[in-house]
């Protein structure tokens, strides 16, 4: 068995596991939906935009074929994005899937701003997979409060990341 190493991110892409498994956490919506409470309207595998920049809107339906197209194209920009936001960064296929996961729930703009790219720009991978029980909010609401029925999958989205995420160390 050869030894793991971490790779330079932007030599990397999402895998198809990794794709897949997103996919699945997004679920299919053919009609736009506000999925949390305080969220923005979201269509297909959890896109709230289209190839364009233009946003989805209530009432806009989609086929799951161009869901398809839709989620790929975005993750493609994504991708380039998270890429060029850790210069120098190296990680192992299964800590860029779970990041990309995460800007694919929270978005660029999140994670250019947020303590895991922060953590990892610095060396310190562990630090960065804990950095990932922060984002626990919707709305101002705390979703790891016991029995909440508002936003409990936000926050068990985010135990999965960081279990992920540990076990790739």
């Amino acid at each position: 068995m050869g030894v793991r190493q971490r790779v330079a991110v932007g030599l990397l892409t999402m895998s198809l596991a990794g794709f897949g498994a997103w996919k699945a956490s997004e679920g299919f919506t053919p009609v736009a939906v506000i999925p949390t409470k305080g969220d923005v309207p979201t269509i297909g595998h959890g896109s709230t935009r289209y190839e364009d920049g233009s946003t989805v809107r209530m009432g806009d339906t989609i086929t799951p074929q161009r869901a398809e197209v839709l989620a790929r194209n975005l993750n493609s920009q994504a991708e380039k994005q998270f890429a060029a936001s850790l210069p120098g960064v190296k990680l192992y296929q299964d800590e860029f899937d779970i990041y990309m996961d995460f800007i694919g729930q929270y978005g660029i703009g999140t994670w250019r701003a947020g303590s895991p790219r922060r953590d990892l720009l610095a060396g310190n991978y562990a630090q960065a997979c804990h950095d990932l029980l922060k984002y626990r909010y919707a709305a101002g609401f705390d979703c790891s409060t016991p029995g909440n029925k508002r936003c409990a999958g936000v926050w068990a989205r985010q135990l999965e990341r960081h279990a992920k995420c540990m076990a790739a160390q």
